[in-house]
C-alpha cells in the first residue's frame, strides 16, 4: 500500500467517499448535496408557511361574510318587525330581502318563530354555519366545505340577535357570492403568502449557503484534495478567521492535515534510516569484527591499567556487534521480544556508569540501590535504557558552564513497589526546554543537542513498554530534570 493510499483510509472512509464523490445530477443533488437538501426542507418549510398564513386568513374572511349576512338582514327585516312595517307590501319585502342576499330570515325567541320570505315556499337547506363567536378550528373547517361544495349550494347562517323579542336569527341565503367573493380573497392572499414567503426563504436559503453550505464544500474539497496527495504541503487548508463551529471543524482539520503530514515525513526518514543502516551494517560489523579481535589481545596484557580497562572495552564491542548485527530493529520493524530473566540491578547499574561516565571528570554520580534489589527484565535491553538516560544527563551537564557553586550531579534512585520495580535518573542540568518536552519521545523530534537523532528516548521507551512498563519525563526545570521508569514483573514468575 502506498503512502497516499494509507493516509486516504486515514482522512475519510471508503463510504464517505463514495457520498461525496457522487454525480451531482438531478435529484441525486437534492439527495446527496447538502445544498439540494437544504433546499428542498427551504421548500417544504414555505410551504407550511404559506399553509399557517393562507388558511386562518381565508377562514376569517369566509365568517366575516356571513357575519355580514347576518348583519345585512338584520337591518333589512327591522322594519317588518315594527307596526307601521306590518303594511309594507309582499314585493317591497321581497326586493328588500333580495338586495340584502338573502332568500329568508327567521326569527326565534319567546317560544315563537317569525319568518320572512323572498319566495312563496321556503328553499331547502344543503349546510348549516354559525355566524356567532367561533374559534379557529371551526371556521378553517367551514372554509374548506365551502370552498370544496357544491356550487350554488343553499345555506342557513345562525347567529344572536337583538331584534324585538328575537334571541336569535337564522338567515338563509345562496352560498355562490360568498363562494366568488372568497375564491377573489384568498387568490390575493394565496399570492401574497407565497410571494412574502418565497422573498423570506431565499434569503434564509442564501445566508445558510453562505454560511454553512459553501464552507463545508470547501473543507470538503480541501479533505479530498489533501487525500490524492497528502506529502504535498501546499494542500494542506488553511483555516479562515472564523470563530464558529465551521471556524473551529476548519482549524482541527488543519491540524490533523498538518500532523498526518508530519508524521508522513516521519515515516519517510525512518524508512531512509533504515536503508541507510542496511547498507553499512556489512561493512560495519567486519570493522566493528576487528577492533574486536584487536581488543582480545589487550586482555593478555600485563598492564594493570589496560587490564582493568580491556573488560570495558570488549564487552562494548560486543553489544555494538549485536547491534549492527541487528541493523537497528528500530529503522527497520520492531526490536526483538524481551527475553527476560530475574537479575540484580545494582551491578547492571556499576556496569552502565562505567560505560556512560569518565572515571575521573566533574560529574559526580550518587546511587542509592538496594543490593538486594532484582528486576525482572531482559539485561540487554533494560543496560541500552540506562545508558541512553545517563549518557543524556551527562551531555546536559557537560554543556552546562560550571558556575563554581554547585557541583554537577546525577542521581539514581530504584526501589520495589509491590511487583514493579521503579527507577528514576535525575540530574541538576539545565532543564529541557519547554518545546521539545511534548515531542520529547518521538523520533527525530526529541533532541537539542547539535549532532543528535532524537532516536535515544524514543527507542527506550519503545524497549520499557515492551516490558509492560513506562518511561516518563516526571519534572524538567532550571534546578534539573527527573525521569521515571517502571518495569513490572512477570505474571506468574
Amino acid at each position: 500500500m502506498k503512502r497516499h493510499d494509507f493516509a486516504r483510509n486515514l482522512v475519510l472512509p471508503d463510504g464517505m467517499l463514495k457520498e461525496l464523490e457522487r454525480p451531482r445530477t438531478g435529484w441525486r443533488l437534492a439527495m446527496y448535496s447538502l445544498s439540494g437538501r437544504l433546499l428542498l426542507l427551504t421548500i417544504l418549510f414555505v410551504m407550511l408557511s404559506v399553509a399557517l398564513i393562507y388558511f386562518p386568513s381565508v377562514a376569517r374572511y369566509h365568517h366575516q361574510l356571513l357575519q355580514d349576512r347576518i348583519n345585512s338582514a338584520q337591518l333589512v327585516i327591522l322594519p317588518f318587525t315594527e307596526a307601521p312595517g306590518q303594511q309594507l307590501s309582499a314585493n317591497l319585502r321581497k326586493q328588500l330581502l333580495d338586495r340584502a342576499g338573502v332568500e329568508a330570515v327567521i326569527l326565534r325567541g319567546g317560544g315563537q318563530h317569525e319568518l320572512f320570505l323572498v319566495g312563496p315556499q321556503p328553499p331547502d337547506i344543503q349546510a348549516e354555519y354559525d355566524g356567532g363567536e367561533t374559534d379557529l378550528i371551526e371556521q378553517i373547517e367551514d372554509v374548506i366545505g365551502a370552498m370544496f361544495a357544491a356550487p350554488r349550494r343553499t345555506i342557513s347562517i345562525t347567529a344572536q340577535t337583538g331584534i324585538g323579542q328575537g334571541a336569535s336569527i337564522v338567515v338563509v341565503a345562496n352560498e355562490e357570492p360568498i363562494r366568488a367573493a372568497l375564491f377573489v380573497f384568498s387568490t390575493r392572499v394565496l399570492a401574497l403568502s407565497i410571494f412574502v414567503s418565497a422573498l423570506t426563504s431565499l434569503l434564509v436559503f442564501v445566508s445558510l449557503y453562505l454560511i454553512l453550505v459553501r464552507p463545508m464544500q470547501r473543507i470538503t474539497a480541501a479533505m479530498i484534495n489533501f487525500r490524492n496527495n497528502p506529502e504535498d504541503p501546499a494542500r494542506i487548508l488553511t483555516p479562515s478567521t472564523r470563530r464558529d463551529e465551521i471556524g473551529t471543524a476548519e482549524r482541527e482539520l488543519s491540524t490533523l492535515q498538518h500532523e498526518l503530514y508530519g508524521f508522513l515525513q516521519q515515516k519517510t526518514r525512518l524508512a531512509t534510516l533504515g536503508l541507510a543502516v542496511a547498507k553499512i551494517q556489512h561493512d560495519l560489523r567486519n570493522i566493528l569484527s576487528s577492533a574486536q579481535i584487536a581488543s582480545d589481545r589487550l586482555v593478555a596484557s600485563h598492564d594493570p591499567v589496560v587490564r582493568r580497562v580491556a573488560p570495558r572495552l570488549v564487552a562494548a564491542l560486543d553489544r555494538a556487534i549485536n547491534l549492527a548485527t541487528n541493523t537497528l530493529r528500530y529503522g527497520r520493524a520492531e526490536e526483538r521480544k524481551p527475553q527476560r530473566m530475574r537479575l540484580l540491578l545494582g551491578p547492571l547499574m556499576d556496569e552502565v556508569a562505567s560505560s556512560a561516565l569518565p572515571e575521573e571528570g566533574e560529574i559526580a554520580l550518587e546511587k542509592r540501590i538496594p543490593q538486594e534489589l532484582e528486576i525482572d527484565a531482559d539485561s540487554e535491553q533494560l543496560f541500552r535504557v540506562l545508558l541512553n538516560l545517563l549518557s543524556n544527563a551527562r551531555q546536559a551537564l557537560e554543556a552546562m558552564p560550571a558556575d563554581g557553586k554547585s557541583k554537577k550531579g546525577i542521581l539514581v534512585e530504584a526501589w520495589r513497589k509491590f511487583d514493579t520495580v521503579v527507577i528514576e535518573i535525575a540530574d541538576n542540568g539545565p532543564g529541557i526546554p519547554a518545546n521539545v518536552r511534548e515531542r520529547l519521545f518521538l523520533p527525530f523530534s526529541g533532541t537539542t543537542r547539535s549532532g543528535g537523532s532524537g532516536l535515544g528516548l524514543a527507542i527506550s521507551r519503545e524497549l520499557i513498554q515492551a516490558h509492560g512498563g513506562e518511561l516518563a519525563l516526571v519534572a524538567s526545570s532550571a534546578a534539573g530534570t527527573r525521569f521515571k521508569l517502571t518495569v513490572p514483573d512477570r505474571k506468574g514468575v
